[in-house]
């Protein structure tokens, strides 16, 4: 019971946005050819006839300009030309009407709606299954288990699944998890994050990309959704994605903040790059770049140490969770088997 009790809400494994320009819109006034003189006849010179007041035509109203919801993450797109092609035209016609225009428009909602470009370059790793070795320290007493991922990705989306277990006189499965999504142009794009621990009801995190919200079966809270959020399962493969991307990306000392969900609520995870190390595993002497979750000095959230392996598509070799009283729990990589797609 004492492993049951512990391993509850601890062994679940598991953005990136200028100001608008101004935009001068330029209108050119049409002024009518001058009447030709009237001849006179020589018979009889005529009253001269008032000329009538000289007309000119409205200044056509501005295009549309539609808003845009990534002003903050990106420039708005540049003025169209349709008043230009107007003015050359010489023509007085309402450039709001006209096909340009409406193009203009159109290409502008759309920039609207396109998500911000990503800073970093993603590439996710080949699908694979790989099991871990699982060591606890819980109040002095030592704990052994085991503990899973199978990570697939193709055709522009991706599928975690995960568990962990102990060895309590028979091998008790104490969590399962799952996470499944897409991948874009910001890397993984988690929609449904589930949880799964030992005795008790199934969580549900819903990354709902159309309203722009996360929301959770477990609360009513909800967080907005920007576009770049992680859940518990996915930052991992978040991280080894960018690293596969280009791995020049890391870089020691460096630092990356990302909003990760859990089964209640999201909270920003500040990530620091240490560096590139040796270490032992069940699988093996490797080489790995160490990268740590701190958490806020004012907070009881558990450290959250990983080992990417740079050589070995940059899959997730060694984590380890440390908690603010010191107890911890070692993963460290037994098997990979790849999965052919």
């Amino acid at each position: 019971m004492m492993a049951f009790d512990w391993v509850n809400g601890h062994i679940g494994m598991p953005s990136w946005r200028k100001d608008n320009e101004d935009i001068v819109t330029a209108s050119l006034l049409t002024v009518p050819p001058k009447a030709r003189p009237v001849p006179v006849p020589t018979i009889a010179k005529p009253k001269p006839r008032p000329r009538p007041p000289r007309r000119t035509a409205p200044p056509p109203p501005p295009p549309p300009v539609a808003e845009s919801t990534t002003a903050l993450t990106q420039p708005p797109p540049a003025p169209q030309d349709a008043d230009a092609n107007l003015a050359n035209a010489g023509t007085t016609a309402d450039a709001s009407t006209s096909p340009d225009a409406d193009a203009a428009a159109e290409k502008t909602a759309a920039a609207a709606d396109a998500q911000p470009a990503s800073p970093f370059k993603f590439n996710p790793p080949p699908s694979a299954e790989l099991a871990y070795d699982v060591f606890a320290l819980r109040d002095q007493q030592k704990w052994y288990g085991s503990g899973a991922f199978r990570w697939e990705s193709a055709g522009g989306s991706y599928r975690i699944a995960g568990e962990a277990s102990i060895t309590f006189l028979f091998k008790i499965t104490v969590l399962n998890f799952t996470s499944e999504g897409t991948i874009d142009n910001l890397g993984i794009a988690p929609v449904l994050y589930s949880e799964k621990p030992w005795r008790k009801s199934l969580t549900n995190t819903h990354f709902q990309h159309e309203a722009r919200k996360i929301s959770f079966s477990a609360s009513e809270a909800t967080f907005p959704y920007v576009g770049g959020e992680q859940d518990r399962a996915s930052i991992i493969w978040q991280l080894a994605g960018i690293g596969r991307g280009d791995p020049s990306q890391f870089q020691p000392g460096s630092a990356l903040d990302v909003t990760v969900a859990g089964a209640r609520d999201a909270d920003t995870w500040h990530f620091q790059l240490i560096g590139e190390e040796q270490i032992e595993t069940p699988y093996g002497k490797l080489a790995a770049w160490h990268v740590v979750r701190v958490p806020r000095p004012d907070s009881h959230d558990q450290k959250i140490d990983i080992w990417l392996a740079s050589h070995q598509d940059w899959y997730p070799v060694k984590v380890r969770y440390t908690y603010s009283n010191g107890d911890y729990l070692d993963m460290a990589l037994s098997s990979l088997t790849p999965l052919a797609h």
